[in-house]
């Protein structure tokens, strides 16, 4: 049997030989996506930021909470992490996390801590039926209509990132009510790698009719989309020349399960 062969665009490395922060990775075949399979030839890019390469990390990282280790190899809390992961995963003998799925075909962190980062995802839908609206923002960073989530900060619980991260990015405060927890998964994050990616917990907040949403952090926009289908939301996106948030779109489509089953 010929060993597959990995390909990655060498020609997108910089001279210290990472590649840009957006570089899908090489391909990696299904049946050479689990760690157990033995792939000698596997070499996957590394996609490492410079604020957080070696050299950079001996200095105060602005805007991040960091793993200051320049390789995971570095953290020593790794039990208690797996301990207290969404999602199970495990830890090499060269004291490395492995993602959950498998090999993303890319290495290195573009996140603040290495293995699981726990992030939480509110999904609010106003209305009922045919009459559903949900509520997105179009993220600064790649410019897609997405949930109004992110990052699980040190110290804190996730009920509470769950309000924090929908008052901050869209102006609704919905502090008074106890959300629905529909899942707690890894998410097809753009930033992932072999060793960094990031796990949520999905909730869902339901109200009457909507409210008034304002942009705030992290968003350049933030409004109300109909939500009686997921192929509704996506074809009004659509027609708005905007594109989903594909990482989002399992979350959105099990919100959706979860209120087609109510009487």
């Amino acid at each position: 049997m010929n060993e597959p062969r990995y390909t990655a665009d060498v020609m997108a490395l910089d001279p210290d030989g990472y590649a840009p922060v957006d570089h899908p990775g090489g391909i990696v075949p299904e049946d050479r996506r689990c760690w157990s399979v033995s792939w000698p030839g596997y070499a996957p890019v590394n996609i490492t930021p410079p604020e957080l390469r070696p050299l950079a990390l001996t200095h105060h990282v602005p805007g991040w909470v960091v793993d200051g280790g320049a390789t995971p190899d570095l953290v020593h809390d790794w039990a208690e992490r797996q301990a207290n992961a969404l999602v199970p995963f495990a830890v090499d003998a060269q004291g490395w996390p492995l993602h959950p799925h498998g090999r993303t075909g890319r290495t290195g962190r573009n996140l603040g801590k290495w293995g699981e980062n726990q992030a939480a995802d509110p999904i609010v839908v106003a209305g009922t039926g045919e009459q559903r609206w949900v509520l997105l923002i179009t993220r600064d960073d790649i410019h897609q209509e997405a949930i109004p989530g992110g990052m699980v900060d040190p110290g804190e619980t996730a009920p509470a990132a769950l309000r924090r991260e929908l008052r901050e990015e869209t102006g609704v405060d919905l502090a008074d009510q106890q959300p629905i927890i529909l899942g707690r998964q890894v998410v097809d994050d753009w930033r992932q790698t072999d060793h960094a990616w990031v796990a949520s917990t999905s909730a869902l907040y339901q109200m009457p009719r909507q409210v008034t949403a304002t942009a705030g952090s992290d968003a350049a926009d933030a409004g109300w989309w109909p939500f009686g289908s997921l192929e509704q939301m996506e074809a009004a996106v659509t027609a708005a020349g905007r594109t989903l948030y594909a990482a989002h779109r399992p979350l959105l489509l099990r919100a959706l399960e979860y209120l087609n089953q109510q009487p």
